[in-house]
């Protein structure tokens, strides 16, 4: 990030259930600095904590416990067996996790060390409320808003759907479906010249997933994940019984997301008159395996939604799409 002698006027801020990623501009380039929104808890020791300090290994001490977050509490969950735990679940702040807030603060200030906020414009993500959520959102919006205008900037929010479109629409001038594949939920948003028309979510997301599997082969979720991000795809055979599960799984999410899309549409208000193809594109970790893009695209087609879609693709950067579509957010607002 920028150091306070080299000031950053505008932050984009994704703040998803599995990552946070932060976007900043560096003259013609966009920088992006992420981490893991995780952590495990081990016993208190003097002698660990000082360890830990000794390898920089980010970490709070709180109630008898050494919290340790980001990207280092993944390699510890492996090493001790452990479940990572999560400030957010189902794409809102854990209820269950009292400490939730405080982490993902402590990983937000670790990502945008050195950096000026006072009078920084930050735009960051919001999921569309899930199906009997709304207040859980409105809550979740809140407690972030207030979070980040604590640390002094200048705060907005954006759909997290939108921000997509936001970040890889613009020769279509902002106008199509843009879809978040994340963690905790499927975003999805359509959208006419940047307004959005309709934004939904469904809860069939990557840790559905996760847990789906966990669930049926007797292996952790935190292991499924990283057998899910590190080796598999859907172009080949599945020889093992998590490479199977997985796929069942991840068919589940694909008919999740298009059903949420054959429902918005349903509502004759929501099916736009344009006189051109809508493009449609694809972001976010649970869309990375390879033949995924393929799949639904092949899934999409024989739903036959009542609109003409044109390409359906994948985003350029979907691990980083909706922090960059914040950042567009927010230098438009400079």
């Amino acid at each position: 990030m920028k150091t306070n002698s080299e000031r950053v006027s505008a932050v984009g801020l994704d703040i998803g259930t599995s990552r946070i990623v932060v976007a900043a501009r560096d003259g013609s380039e966009i920088r992006y600095h992420a981490d893991l929104n995780a952590f495990v808890a081990l016993p208190f020791t003097k002698m660990t904590e000082r360890s830990l300090r000794h390898e920089q290994v980010p970490h709070l001490v709180q109630d008898g416990q050494i919290l340790i977050y980001g990207a280092a509490s993944e390699k510890f969950a492996d090493l001790f067996h452990l479940e990572t735990r999560r400030p957010m679940r189902g794409g809102l702040l854990n209820s269950a996790e009292p400490e939730s807030l405080t982490l993902i603060g402590q990983i937000v200030r670790a990502l945008t060390d050195g950096a000026d906020r006072s009078r920084q414009k930050l735009c960051f993500s919001v999921p569309a409320p899930p199906l009997g959520a709304e207040e859980r959102v409105a809550y979740h919006e809140a407690s972030l808003r207030r979070l980040l205008e604590e640390m002094g900037y200048e705060v907005i929010s954006i759909n997290e759907g939108l921000a997509v479109i936001y970040a890889e629409l613009e020769q279509h001038n902002f106008t199509g479906i843009g879809i978040s594949f994340g963690g905790g939920l499927c975003n999805v948003c359509l959208a006419y010249l940047s307004a959005p028309l309709f934004c939904f979510s469904v809860p069939k997301a990557g840790d559905f997933i996760d847990a789906s599997v966990a669930a049926v082969t007797g292996e952790l979720a935190t292991r499924v994940r990283i057998l899910k991000e590190t080796s598999f795809h859907f172009n080949g055979n599945f020889s093992q019984q998590v490479h199977r599960a997985l796929a069942v799984y991840y068919d589940e999410m694909i008919q999740a997301v298009i059903a949420g899309l054959k429902n918005a549409f349903a509502d004759a208000r929501n099916v736009p008159k344009l006189g051109r193809p809508l493009p449609v594109v694809l972001s976010g970790g649970s869309a990375l395996p390879k033949g995924f893009l393929e799949r639904f695209d092949k899934q999409l087609k024989e739903a036959a939604l009542p609109v003409s879609l044109a390409e359906v693709r994948l985003a350029s950067d979907p691990l980083h799409a909706t922090a960059k579509g914040a950042l567009v957010a927010a230098q438009a607002e400079l």
